[in-house]
């Protein structure tokens, strides 16, 4: 007797996890592809070649995290001098939201490390195994000699890329003439060898496997997008107005007779994206704003003797009213933008501001706690301070130092500090108020002002610390 609920009865299995299918990209010719590998070479120009230069006689961009000192080129930064990282990291979002707000996921589709090295794996990929459908084929088929040679060649690749990118990461952080210097002997230390493969195994797999998945499971920008764009937002999208109905034709039969759209339903716009969505269903999450749909969207259109544009782009109030492309760059500056705009323009020139004003030399004045004050030869009184000079110019300086603030006070130790380049120095300091000013200041604690600066001047005024000396009751 069969069950009352048979569906009941049936386990039903399920995942949280989406089924995914591997994605072949069909390559793609036309002006945004051009772009694209425009931004591959810029950046890749500017990664590799980078830790080569030099500035000073040495490496012009080097993080040093042993020494704790990061060059930038002419600029010299100390651990104090974190608050510009903070600043650049806020400066660096404001820029995201700008551009996204303006014309969707341009970071993503042109700049973004993912995308780039994606790119650049999928070459290789296209130059070893052949376009969309010979990889399809290739996979499909079983394993022998060809299939291993390509493949395995491939990975062979794939893995040069991925290592020579984790050894030029790490050589923002060690000297890189050096690293090379000791990878050519095979004498990396174990640390240097740990981070060439951490990095270089994250690009291999990001890049030649995870691909659209680290873009649509992992990245959170996907998420938030839809908080920075509305519908005045320049985006790639489909003109369903003029597109439907879809279907294939003849390419002389007047689609207009036969009651269709100008879309021939190819599927080439799913075929070349590279996260697989179909852009005929509406901007999604997963889209990347590559714009390989328009090229290859557009390259249809020429071929059928219709009108480019078909998938452009444009934004939600554009494509549904019909505005013109004048009328929708008005609608692009709107508030929102204006405002990120705002932000960005004043926050950015305050930074430069600050960076091209930052004094090269950092100064501390702590008191000694261990005597805060005691009483000298003939009654006079005496304060004990260490006074910390942090040098961030590339050459050794020498700093005076003067007290004001209480009538009659000096100092009664040798107020000047040599300093070696990129260093940290220290001395002690004490200053002493003779006992006639003293008695007139019985219990009190006095304000001073401490003046450092280095003895060559320069374009900078003397740092002012201000400090206490106190004085005891008599």
């Amino acid at each position: 007797m069969p069950p009352a609920n048979p569906i009941a009865a049936k386990p039903v299995l399920f995942s949280m996890v989406e089924d995914t299918r591997k994605i072949y990209p069909r390559s793609v010719t036309g002006r945004f592809a051009r772009w694209r590998w425009v931004m591959v070479w810029l950046t890749q120009l500017v990664f590799y070649g980078m830790p080569w230069l030099t500035w000073n006689g040495r490496q012009a961009v080097l993080f040093d995290l042993e020494q704790r000192h990061f060059y930038i080129f002419g600029l010299v930064m100390q651990p104090q001098d974190f608050i510009y990282l903070a600043a650049l990291l806020v400066l660096s979002a404001l820029a995201l939201f700008f551009f996204t707000a303006l014309a969707g996921r341009l970071w993503c589709g042109y700049a973004c490390p993912q995308t780039v090295y994606t790119e650049i794996f999928l070459w290789v990929e296209r130059h070893l195994e052949g376009d969309r459908s010979a990889r399809m084929r290739l996979d499909a088929q079983p394993w022998g000699a060809t299939k291993l040679l390509r493949k395995g060649g491939k990975q062979l690749a794939w893995l040069a890329i991925a290592l020579f990118t984790g050894f030029t990461f790490v050589g923002y952080f060690m000297p890189i003439h050096g690293l090379t210097a000791q990878a050519l002997a095979l004498e990396l230390s174990p640390w240097a060898t740990f981070w060439v493969f951490f990095y270089g195994f994250a690009t291999y797999g990001n890049a030649g496997f995870l691909r659209e998945q680290v873009c649509k499971q992992m990245c959170p920008y996907a998420r938030f997008q839809s908080a920075l764009i509305d519908m005045d937002s320049m985006v790639i999208a489909y003109d369903a107005g003029r597109g439907e109905n879809r279907g294939a034709r003849p390419r002389k039969a007047d689609p207009k007779a036969l009651g269709l759209g100008d879309c021939v339903d190819c599927t080439l716009c799913v075929q070349v994206c590279p996260t697989g969505i179909d852009i005929r269903n509406g901007l999604q999450n997963e889209c990347i704003a590559c714009a390989a749909c328009i090229d290859v969207c557009d390259d249809v259109m020429g071929k059928m003797g219709y009108a480019p544009g078909l998938i452009r782009y444009s934004s939600g109030n554009g494509i549904e009213k019909g505005w013109s492309r004048a009328h929708m760059l008005r609608r692009v500056w709107r508030p929102r933008v204006l405002i990120y705009g705002a932000l960005l323009l004043v926050l950015g020139g305050a930074f430069v501001w600050s960076l091209s004003n930052r004094n090269d030399f950092v100064v501390a004045v702590s008191r000694d706690r261990g005597a805060l004050a005691r009483m000298v030869g003939n009654g006079n009184i005496e304060n004990t301070y260490r006074l910390q000079i942090t040098n961030s110019t590339e050459q050794p300086q020498r700093y005076t130092a003067s007290v004001s603030g209480v009538e009659g006070l000096r100092m009664d130790t040798d107020a000047s500090l040599t300093v070696a380049a990129t260093s940290t120095g220290d001395t002690a300091v004490r200053l002493v108020l003779p006992a006639a000013s003293a008695q007139a200041h019985s219990g009190q604690t006095l304000a001073v002002v401490f003046q450092i600066g280095p003895d060559t001047g320069g374009a900078h005024e003397p740092v002012e610390v201000k400090s206490t000396f106190i004085v005891p009751r008599y």
